[in-house]
């Protein structure tokens, strides 16, 4: 029983180290959006794996929590042997100190011991507060739990620095199973036969100096040294050392690149709770599709939230904005903060991080045709964004390109109101539509007015919907055409 916890423990330490290390790497943004570049990555299926490194993230979490219950499980078991099963035959191998010792103290009083408790108490914090429903209840308890991987690693550190997992250094002198004559002897303990018979008065043959070799088939083998054990060497930095620098590398560069402020230019009010920011900062450079990171001390030291650019800055105009829903305790914290500072030249956002979307080569694709379909609740959410449609189907009717793009608003639920508010949004009025998107049926429309082309899907929304699009695209057609399904992840 001794020998199979230890072996437990050992095996799930090194899955426990291996998945440790793993786990930091989905949050080197930096690095992600490096290898995400087209140049670095050339096969566009690779760079939308990458995208998956929250997935990824999570998936690795899952997998420390299963194999510490195993680990943990494995060393009480090793505790409870220890004390009762204690013999000072191998006093190297035994932790406790004497026969029927109380097992807490092992686990209290000892260096191993008190980490493992410290870390299983980290890591129940950690794991909980991952909870969708604490996530969207507090952010915060999430965000300042989430943060406790430092103190988690630290303990692991510490944890092997005990000694407790310990392998013999002299297998040769002493296999298993082998018997050693004088300290078997000496301690009463049945012997082979062998051994029982009494030696003759005078040998014909010298014995030899040192126990014949082990010959199997029913022979005994004789030992020529007591077993002599030793601590295995740390292993642990040797495994989380190097992904742990490179995160403290990339958070370093993220704080020393978003150091220069960010000015607020102005802040509009939209239905439905929402705060359209238009920002400026110097040298700032962004594409459409691309989303930044906000992070503000005076809300959060530590916390910061990823939001898609609804407009990015050009040649000629600088201003870029976001559009921020109020949904959480940051954005509302946030809000108050604008509020509070609306009427003051002040620059509220000391810390920025733009986010790079993965940078795909379109040079070879001619985009012939843009569908544009919004699926909103409530009538007054189409209003974020209504004088940029109208703005935009103005313009392609100028150039003489009304059927460029094609837009289908979608409200889901419906209170009686059927018309976004407004004479200037009669285009709009036309092109909404009550209830949700036939999905199947737009796809074999669009599959049938391009027929042997590739068509993007780009999805930004519910889990849900992501799922079912993500499945359509992949699903195949009778026009020959082919879908590559898209989504924006904020990895």
């Amino acid at each position: 029983m001794l020998g199979l916890g230890l072996c437990i423990s050992r095996a799930s330490a090194s899955v426990l180290n291996l998945n440790c290390s793993l786990v930091l790497l989905p949050m080197c943004r930096i690095l992600l959006a490096f290898l995400r570049g087209s140049q670095k990555v050339a096969s566009r299926k690779t760079r939308r794996l990458l995208d998956k490194s929250k997935t990824f993230h999570v998936t690795c979490g899952v997998t420390i929590c299963v194999f510490s219950v195993l680990h943990v499980a494995a060393h009480l078991v090793n505790v409870l042997n220890f004390s009762v099963n204690y013999t000072e035959e191998f006093l190297a191998l035994n932790a406790a100190n004497y026969r029927g010792e109380d097992p807490r103290k092992l686990l209290f009083t000892t260096v191993p011991g008190l980490t493992g408790v410290l870390m299983v108490l980290v890591l129940f914090l950690m794991c909980t507060a991952s909870t969708y429903a604490i996530r969207l209840s507090n952010y915060d308890i999430f965000w300042y739990t989430h943060n406790l991987f430092f103190v988690f690693y630290v303990l692991l550190l510490v944890h092997v620095s005990g000694g407790v997992l310990k392998y013999q250094t002299n297998l040769e002198e002493h296999p298993p199973g082998c018997f050693h004559p004088n300290t078997t002897l000496q301690e009463d303990i049945p012997v082979p036969g062998i051994f029982e018979e009494p030696f003759p008065e005078y040998a014909p043959e010298p014995f030899p100096a040192e126990p014949e070799p082990f010959v199997q088939n029913n022979v005994v083998r004789i030992c020529t040294e007591e077993p002599k054990f030793q601590s295995h060497f740390p292993e642990t930095w040797l495994w989380i050392s190097g992904p742990l620098c490179l995160y403290c590398a990339e958070r370093l560069y993220r704080y020393i690149r978003s150091y220069k402020p960010v000015t607020i230019t102005s802040m509009i009010s939209h239905p439905s709770n929402v705060l359209e920011l238009r920002m400026r900062k110097e040298n700032f450079k962004a594409r459409p599709g691309q989303y930044i990171i906000l992070h503000c001390p005076r809300v959060s030291a530590l916390e910061s939230h990823p939001f898609t650019l609804t407009m990015c800055p050009t040649d000629t105009k600088a201003t870029f904005g976001v559009h921020l829903k109020i949904v959480g305790d940051w954005t509302e914290r946030f809000r108050d903060l604008l509020l509070l500072h609306s009427s003051q030249d002040t620059e509220i956002l000391p810390n920025f991080q733009q986010r790079n979307y993965p940078n795909d080569d379109w040079q070879c694709y001619k985009l012939r045709r843009l569908y544009f379909i919004w699926v909103c609740r409530e009538i007054q959410s189409f209003r974020w964004f209504a004088d940029l449609l109208c703005m935009l189907h103005n313009k392609l009717w100028q150039e003489n390109r009304p059927d460029y793009i094609n837009i289908q608003l979608y409200l889901s639920q419906t209170d009686g109101i059927q018309k976004i508010i407004g004479e200037k949004y009669q285009v709009l009025n036309s092109r909404l539509l009550i209830g949700r998107p036939r999905w199947k049926l737009l796809f074999d429309e669009i599959a049938k007015c391009n027929r042997q082309k590739t068509v993007g899907v780009f999805c930004c929304g519910p889990n849900e919907i992501s799922k079912v699009l993500h499945k359509l695209s992949n699903s195949s057609n009778s026009y020959g055409t082919r879908f590559e399904y898209n989504k924006e992840s904020f990895s």
